[in-house]
């Protein structure tokens, strides 16, 4: 395909491809039922010598592609938490596939600095940041489109531990950083996301984990009592991840405990809203960020609740140097005219090169309007709310975590062992995908409203797949309620006097 007239005729049947797709997702099987190893059988073992046809490499989209997806953007699609997806994000890429710029710095492509430096502006202005992680006009602060929230982490922790081996050289510039590396230390709660951890491999700052109250959240005290016991050893608390909405079960870090302690002992707070963030930009919800004020840096995946597809997590900061001075290098042949009156985004990240992102976050934002996107994301709390009544419903289920967004985590009354076999069976059925987790030693299954379609009638037909599942298992979970009380506390949250085996 050498000519833009090829490509025309291919592109327009791509988006027949993509359409049919999307409109019939719901026939398919959410979760991929393929074995290991299945498409190393279905193409030839090298490359071709000769051009192929559009013709022959669309065919095999459906023989060899699609049976090894797993289709994420099914209503029938339960698992994790969602990922975007909307035909404005795709019109987005496909502008930044066409332009495929590399824009690493402002003369790179000053289009594609400049758009993400107000488009993060703009979200935000939707969440109601401070205005000191905005970069407005001439502020310290300002926005960032990284990768995912992973690495938002990183490169906080990265920060963090650059800015505290900074100060303490000044306190004594005869120090190596390398001898003020071993006294750093982090913390984060027992439920934060694993990433949190890999952050702490990749920048080999030590990684406290703290554990977290009845509702699965890090606390003020605790944090207070870990640092005074790390200063007592000589240790210098450094860096403090808190989540809003964790993986596990959605729980709420308490920044207005936390952010105080913070910046009492001057560390460098983060906060990773990946999946929760989005939700902010309604009213009702933007409490849940109370405390963001005391933060250094912020992050959140638009690319979760927000219609953008992957990947496009957002990320602020509150002082740009800071950022910047853990990353700068500034060799000649990427130095231009126009250094220190632009943004740089290169300084601001791990890797060199950046695709420009920022276009489909502005589509989405303009051919959406806040109006809408908000809609989209109260009618996925309204169908998790239409779960978790049906599951009230039913005696041998309990509600295990407060149902506050678009997660309801549950279980069958009965032992660890038994929930897991549930959630096998459910997934073997090929009907919907859904998977499970561990909290406080008790294995709980994790519903998500991921997909932008789906609809009560889903809701129902899942509750349905569930129900039936069940039924094998419900003798055993019978013959337990004989030899101990199960019962629902408040808000339908489990209180058992069977121990989780």
């Amino acid at each position: 395909m050498a000519t833009s007239k090829e490509f025309r005729v291919a592109g327009k049947d791509m988006v027949d491809v993509i359409c049919n797709y999307l409109n019939n997702i719901e026939e398919r099987p959410p979760l991929s039922q393929v074995r290991p190893g299945y498409l190393k059988d279905l193409i030839p073992s090298e490359a071709p010598e000769k051009p192929e046809s559009w013709e022959d490499v669309k065919k095999d989209i459906e023989r060899v592609i699609m049976p090894g997806v797993t289709h994420w953007h099914s209503p029938h699609f339960h698992a994790y938490f969602g990922t975007g997806n909307s035909f404005p994000s795709i019109l987005g890429d496909m502008l930044s596939d066409a332009i495929s710029c590399i824009g690493f710095s402002w003369i790179a492509s000053p289009a594609c600095t400049e758009l993400e430096t107000v488009v993060m502006d703009w979200l935000g202005k939707m969440i109601s940041l401070p205005e000191t992680f905005l970069a407005g006009e001439q502020g310290l602060g300002g926005g960032v489109i990284q990768g995912s929230a992973s690495e938002s982490t990183v490169i906080a922790l990265l920060a963090a531990k650059m800015r505290m081996i900074r100060k303490q050289q000044e306190i004594d510039p005869d120090l190596d950083q390398f001898d003020i590396l071993p006294k750093l230390v982090a913390y984060t709660s027992d439920q934060s996301h694993s990433s949190v951890n890999r952050a702490s491999m990749i920048s080999s700052v030590r990684m406290r984990v703290l554990p977290t109250d009845e509702r699965n959240a890090l606390r003020g005290d605790t944090l207070i009592e870990a640092m005074k016991k790390d200063k007592k050893k000589g240790l210098l608390p450094t860096f403090v991840c808190a989540t809003l909405g964790t993986t596990n079960s959605l729980a709420f870090d308490r920044l207005s405990e936390i952010g105080p302690a913070c910046e009492d002992e001057d560390v460098w707070l983060h906060v990773d809203a990946a999946y929760a963030g989005s939700a902010f930009i309604c009213p009702e919800y933007r409490s849940l960020l109370n405390g963001v004020e005391y933060a250094s840096s912020f992050n959140f995946n638009p690319h979760k609740f927000l219609r953008v597809n992957f990947d496009l997590s957002a990320m602020w900061v509150k002082d740009k140097r800071d950022i910047v001075g853990a990353f700068f290098t500034d060799p000649v042949y990427l130095q231009h005219g126009h250094q220190g009156s632009v943004e740089d985004y290169r300084h601001w990240q791990i890797p060199l090169g950046r695709r420009f992102r920022a276009l489909k976050l502005w589509f989405v934002l303009r051919m959406f309007g806040v109006e809408k996107l908000q809609e989209h994301i109260r009618h996925q709390v309204k169908l998790a709310r239409e779960f978790k009544a049906l599951v009230m419903s039913d005696q041998r289920f309990t509600i295990e975590a407060e149902v506050i967004l678009g997660l309801v985590c549950f279980r069958l009354k009965g032992t660890n062992t038994q929930n897991k076999e549930l959630l096998d069976k459910i997934n073997k059925s090929g009907k919907i995908h859904m998977i499970g987790t561990e909290l406080k030693g008790r294995y709980i299954l994790r519903f998500a409203v991921c997909a932008a379609t789906t609809e009560s009638c889903h809701i129902l037909y899942a509750w349905q797949v569930i129900q039936d599942s069940a039924i094998e298992i419900c003798d055993g979970v019978n013959s337990y309620k004989n030899g101990g009380t199960l019962s629902n506390g408040a808000n339908g949250t489990a209180e058992a006097c069977i121990s989780p085996d």
